[in-house]
């Protein structure tokens, strides 16, 4: 939960640091071909180009040793390996372990019964946990703290900017948006939250509907979330940033679409970047 949010996060905090970090990852089902604009084939590698630019390297690929080590010749020190727990071949200075507040261990089972990738023993190799979703979670703190003694952080989604998509560099005034209705909808891993969060962040939400996480959009889905949005009385549909990147082949509609910007709050984020470090 909230993986690419903690990747710009700390990506961010690094370059602010005078770095420039280098980030590891598989991207879905490993790198796909790039598309006509240039962009990345896979919708997480895209959004992360977009949003950190030449500001830092992406290593891209299955092998993320072999990709860490060609961009270590070219000189980076700093590495992220996105959605890396399980990845035990690579050694790490630093595990950062996020849970969902509202759902933390997926009803405690292992796949294919539950969620759980490992028991939850596994925590004891976390150096941090940040629980997003709340700002006191009292009973996931005690689960948590019965197999590790890392310290533990809240953090929220952060509504950044609101954006036309398909280009991202238009943003929806306030005015405009505060009065309009909203057909929401996206292809992520946990909708609900994606769906809830507009709300929190004052929405009118008309109606939404979801897609399995990373979903490509094709012009007949456009259509019918068109007439899903028109005939719940939505002035414009909403998605998050990395849906974008999967209407590539959708094409345009009579509506217009936006897109969340979406960043990360750390509570007592000094402290949280301090015991990462450390």
């Amino acid at each position: 939960t909230g993986k690419t949010p903690m990747v710009l996060w700390l990506a961010e905090r690094l370059i602010a640091d005078g770095h420039r970090p280098a980030i590891l990852t598989r991207g879905y089902r490993g790198e796909a071909p790039r598309n006509d604009g240039g962009l990345p084939g896979s919708d997480e590698v895209a959004l992360l180009r977009v949003r950190l630019g030449a500001r830092a390297q992406l290593g891209v690929g299955k092998d993320r040793y072999a990709s860490g080590r060609t961009l270590e010749r070219h000189g980076a020190k700093w590495f992220i390996l996105d959605d890396g727990f399980q990845h035990l071949a690579l050694h790490r200075d630093a595990d950062i372990v996020m849970l969902d507040a509202s759902d933390p261990f997926g009803g405690g089972e292992l796949l294919p019964c539950g969620w759980l990738r490992e028991p939850l023993a596994a925590l004891q190799r976390a150096s941090v946990v940040v629980i997003m979703r709340s700002e006191h979670a009292p009973a996931v703190e005690s689960l948590v703290r019965r197999n590790t003694p890392a310290p533990m952080f809240y953090a929220q989604a952060a509504l950044q900017a609101v954006l036309r998509a398909p280009a991202l560099t238009i943003e929806w005034p306030l005015p405009d948006r505060a009065a309009a209705r909203v057909f929401a909808f996206c292809g992520v891993g946990n909708p609900r939250a994606f769906f809830d969060d507009l709300r929190r962040w004052g929405f009118s939400v008309a109606g939404e509907r979801s897609f399995r996480d990373h979903h490509r959009y094709s012009p007949a889905d456009l259509a019918a979330l068109e007439r899903a949005a028109e005939a719940a009385g939505a002035d414009a549909m909403i998605c998050t940033e990395k849906d974008v990147f999967n209407l590539r082949d959708a094409g345009t509609g009579r509506l217009p679409v936006y897109a969340c910007r979406i960043g990360l709050k750390i509570a007592e984020d000094a402290k949280f970047w301090d015991a990462v470090r450390s």
